[in-house]
């Protein structure tokens, strides 16, 4: 891996740019073309048009999923009784450790990717305030993607998180609620929002032997609801005879679904939780951003941090259609899970059948 342990020697001994300000008055930054509320974040619009330009490309592709992908799996990272410094840059740092975490896999080269620009951007920036800062950025590459506060000041991670902390794709949908649970989401809705959200502009790497960016969904570059309706199309889950263990055999050609999706949208826990977001993008889209909002400030004071939130630009409005069913499906390969309320009426996708492209890869010419 290119982004490797040499990070750890440089970071640590950075000071840490936090300064709280009681301004409410815009004033001009030094580079005479931004304004801020507090000064402290006039450093932050270089690096935000830096991750703009030179990262994501003004795209909702794989390196913007990779750095939202790396907000939780650096953030989920404490426990009230095993320790850790949740969003505090720990998988950056002591990425030799955390990385040889199973759950971790693939992380490495969202590392790879993003690596560059948190070198770039130590000067002023600590490596939890980068990670949180870029997941912020990548949101609003995304259509329909909240727009999420950014806190600046978060102090230099001390120690690799505990192994285990990182939920796994084959992990139970009760194990997935406890771990949650610990870190303060309290509802399914919470944990429904965050998992399939996050999927929702996402690809797997290696869940398929040697593919990479294979989408979750039909829309890969839009943040929707698709997600909520193509896992709980009729799927075939294996556990370790005729696939392998883990293997969902799905309807949508060209995607891949977690088991741990696919047991969410059919546990009694969750299922429920998991049809309410179809065709409802303001919900799913406000619970998800109060989700990582609260996943961005995990180990840390609030009240000890700098409100940079005006550094984010604005989010792209969604400007997708309903979710639909794939060509040929009908509402009858909906498996029905929630026992409370129908399942929201869909159209078919005109057409014949169609296999979803896999997800440009960062480093693809």
């Amino acid at each position: 891996m290119v982004f490797s342990a040499a990070l750890s020697a440089l970071v640590l001994a950075l000071p840490i740019l936090s300064v709280n300000a009681l301004r409410t008055r815009r004033a001009l930054c030094p580079d005479g073309i931004n304004t801020a509320v507090n000064q402290a974040c006039c450093a932050l619009f270089p690096v935000v048009k830096d991750l703009q330009e030179n990262l994501f490309e003004g795209e909702c592709g794989d390196a913007a999923h990779g750095a939202l992908r790396l907000v939780f799996h650096d953030s989920i990272g404490i426990s009230p009784t095993l320790g850790g410094g949740g969003a505090d840059g720990s998988i950056a740092t002591f990425n030799e450790t955390e990385l040889t975490f199973p759950a971790n896999l693939g992380i490495d080269d969202v590392l790879d990717t993003l690596g560059p620009f948190l070198f770039k951007h130590s000067n002023v920036m600590t490596p939890g305030d980068f990670i949180q800062l870029a997941g912020a950025v990548s949101l609003v590459q995304c259509p329909g993607a909240p727009r999420i506060p950014f806190f600046m000041g978060r102090a230099h991670p001390i120690a690799a998180s505990p192994p285990g902390l990182v939920p796994d794709p084959f992990d139970s949908v009760e194990s997935i609620m406890t771990r949650f649970g610990e870190v303060g989401f309290l509802t399914a809705e919470e944990v429904v929002a965050v998992v399939g959200g996050s999927h929702s502009v996402a690809g797997a790497d290696d869940i398929v032997p040697n593919q990479q960016g294979v989408p979750f969904d039909q829309t890969p570059s839009v943040f929707d609801t698709q997600i909520f309706v193509d896992v709980q199309l009729r799927g075939t889950l294996f556990t370790g005879e005729g696939g392998q263990q883990g293997e969902v055999e799905t309807a949508v050609a060209g995607t891949v679904r977690l088991q741990s999706d696919h047991l969410l949208a059919r546990d009694s826990a969750t299922n429920c939780a998991w049809q309410s977001f179809v065709n409802n993008q303001p919900a799913m889209a406000t619970a998800f951003g109060q989700g990582v909002l609260k996943l961005s400030l995990l180990g840390q004071n609030q009240n000890e941090l700098t409100d940079c939130s005006e550094v984010i630009p604005a989010a792209l409005p969604f400007t997708g259609g309903p979710a639909t069913l794939p060509p040929g499906l009908t509402m009858n390969d909906i498996e029905q899970a929630c026992a409370t309320a129908a399942f929201p009426s869909l159209a078919t996708q005109p057409g014949p059948p169609t296999t979803v492209p896999a997800i440009p890869q960062a480093d693809d010419s």
